[in-house]
């Protein structure tokens, strides 16, 4: 398990930066880092850059993260986006499991849509919205 984590606080959010080396280990420790940052800042919108290295995670590995995480953070959070340019088709499942157990989350690909979905969402607005790939459409 190798990764560092930087926080910068932002006006509405905490964007959170992970490096490091990819391992379903690795992204439990780095939830857990977070959600104490999270409690010791008293925020619980993030933007979470996910920037590790080496192959994507295994499907059943991504859905014990998601369940686990899910699990540990259900109900202390208001926004958390997730951004990971290796989830690819992997995202939508990993999204669909930890929503199903109560985390308003989404992943993005890349940082440009996470941060207008997570401005869109501390706006408080119930116009609801399909981010994806750079456009931005009323759904």
């Amino acid at each position: 398990m190798n990764y560092q984590i930087s926080v910068e606080q932002r006006p509405s959010y905490l964007y959170v930066t992970v490096t490091g080396t990819n391992s379903k280990e690795t992204v439990m420790a780095y939830l857990q880092d977070i959600v104490a940052e999270c409690e010791q800042r008293d925020c619980f919108r993030i933007l979470v850059d996910e920037r590790l290295e080496g192959p994507r995670l295994e499907m059943m590995d991504v859905f014990s993260v998601a369940d686990q995480g899910s699990a540990k953070a259900r109900g202390q959070f208001d926004a958390i986006a997730f951004v990971d340019e290796k989830m690819g088709d992997m995202s939508e499942f990993a999204e669909s499991v930890a929503v199903n157990r109560g985390l308003p989350m989404r992943i993005f690909s890349n940082v440009g849509d996470a941060e207008r979905w997570i401005e869109h969402k501390l706006s408080g607005s119930d116009e609801q919205f399909i981010f994806w790939d750079g456009e931005t459409r009323n759904h």
